[in-house]
């Protein structure tokens, strides 16, 4: 070879070379994102085809700009997510009754406590014919008549419809049944509400106790079990969903989320300043698993057990504290049996699980000197913010509901004796669009002359 052709070939390797430190470097630099992403299609992928029982995860993947370069892959009880199937891996674990859970290695949470149906009014009872009004109400919550594009938009794969503590309609898209496990995402920080309800008519909190954590010190240490439900700690956060976030960081990163979240900064003074915030609420469910030593299956013995909800998951981080944030999994008529255990103040089979008067607490919007989310009470959205106005004006001042990612709500109408389950996939869809409301508002016209 000449000598021209051994510098241009040195010169080639040269840039070869820093291309390759290039990439080498900002892989490293970007690993912390990328493992994010990474960590959202291992666990989804684990809990879509083993708590689900669906064969399709990448269906329920919304669209971010790692997708086109995610993999998954199986092996037995473990879900490995990774770009291209080499960088940035995360693995998630199946443990029959818990779900998934992100962690390094197959995480010990115990056995599960058994459930059964026992209790449940809805668990076996065959599909009910719906009145014409309310099936039309549900039709057009699922877009019937709306052309193909948007119709797939909305994304609509359940609904249910219990009035009198009846069921009175149901429905399912392709690939869902009665059957079929379906994620509520936040709608499990209102059954967290619940949770702290039984365990504190068991005497073992108060919603008043305060010094919650032995390493928080100053105004950390004022800091109440109301003030963790009511989103009004002071603690600093960002909910926003995006690579890189506090929440992303902590659902997907964490080995222990509500440790995580317990040690990011106090910006607020406790109690003045309203944020939403999904590390309050595991920074909420650690306290209770501490309080109780039950780990993992805390929510199977105190509430899943006692009201029948056979179908219902509760997915740990890799401490094995539930993820009350985010991650309870439940059929449609098992979320509509946890409305009806709401609607009835924790009157259930006979007994009282709930302590007199926790639902209308839990369900009244409190006024703070400043808030971000009007109408936000402890865990619970109630449609009369604490200014009086209401947030759904064609629904009672006393609904309320449970609210999650991707259009998921469960609405619970007192004055109607209803309950109203809308399960599904809508990324694309604003708040406003899902006609939620309207489909409440429809079914209350409808059975306003059943007696």
């Amino acid at each position: 070879m000449s000598r021209a052709g051994r510098v241009v070939r040195r010169g080639v390797a040269g840039l070869l070379g820093l291309v390759v430190i290039g990439a080498v470097g900002g892989y490293w630099y970007e690993r912390p994102l990328l493992l994010t992403g990474t960590g959202y299609a291992a666990h989804n992928a684990c809990a879509v085809r083993d708590v689900a029982g669906r064969k399709d995860p990448a269906s329920d993947l919304p669209d971010n700009p790692l997708v086109p370069y995610l993999r998954e892959s199986v092996e037995g009880k473990q879900t490995t997510g990774s770009i291209f199937g080499i960088l940035a891996s995360q693995k998630a674990w199946y443990a029959e009754g818990f779900g998934c859970t992100l962690a390094g290695d197959a995480p010990r949470l115990g056995a599960a406590t058994s459930v059964g149906v026992k209790g449940n009014p809805f668990s076996s009872v065959p599909t009910p014919t719906p009145r014409k009004a309310v099936g039309a109400a549900i039709a057009a919550a699922f877009g019937d008549g709306l052309p193909d594009a948007d119709k797939l938009a909305l994304g609509t794969r359940g609904v249910v419809v219990v009035h009198k503590g009846k069921l009175i309609g149901e429905r399912y898209a392709d690939g869902f049944t009665a059957a079929t496990p379906q994620l509520g995402w936040s709608m499990s920080k209102s059954v967290a509400n619940l949770l702290v309800g039984r365990l504190v008519a068991e005497g073992l909190v108060a919603t008043s106790d305060a010094g919650l954590r032995p390493e928080w010190k100053d105004a950390k240490a004022t800091i109440t079990i109301d003030q963790l439900m009511r989103m009004t700690s002071g603690l600093d956060w960002d909910e926003t969903y995006a690579l890189g976030t506090p929440v992303t960081q902590m659902l997907y990163r964490e080995k222990d989320m509500g440790a995580y979240a317990a040690g990011l900064k106090q910006r607020h003074t406790p109690g003045t300043y309203q944020q939403y915030s999904s590390g309050s609420t595991n920074i909420l469910c650690s306290i209770l698993t501490e309080r109780t030593g039950a780990g993992a299956d805390l929510p199977r013995q105190e509430l899943f057990a006692k009201l029948g909800l056979s179908s219902a998951i509760w997915e740990p981080d890799a401490s094995g504290t539930p993820v009350c944030s985010s991650y309870l999994w439940a059929t449609p008529r098992d979320w509509a049996a946890i409305g009806q255990f709401a609607l009835q103040e924790g009157a259930w089979d006979g007994q009282q699980l709930l302590p007199d008067g926790w639902m209308t607490t839990s369900t009244t919007a409190q006024p703070v000197e400043k808030t971000e989310e009007p109408g936000y009470a402890a865990g619970w959205w109630a449609n009369r913010a604490a200014d009086g106005s209401l947030l759904a004006a064609d629904l009672p001042a006393d609904a309320y509901w449970a609210q999650g990612h991707d259009g998921q709500r469960l609405y619970v109408v007192p004055s109607a004796d209803l309950v109203v389950v809308r399960l599904g996939f809508s990324p694309e869809i604003e708040s406003g669009q899902l006609r939620t409301e309207r489909l409440v508002a429809d079914v209350m016209a409808a059975v306003a002359t059943v007696r």
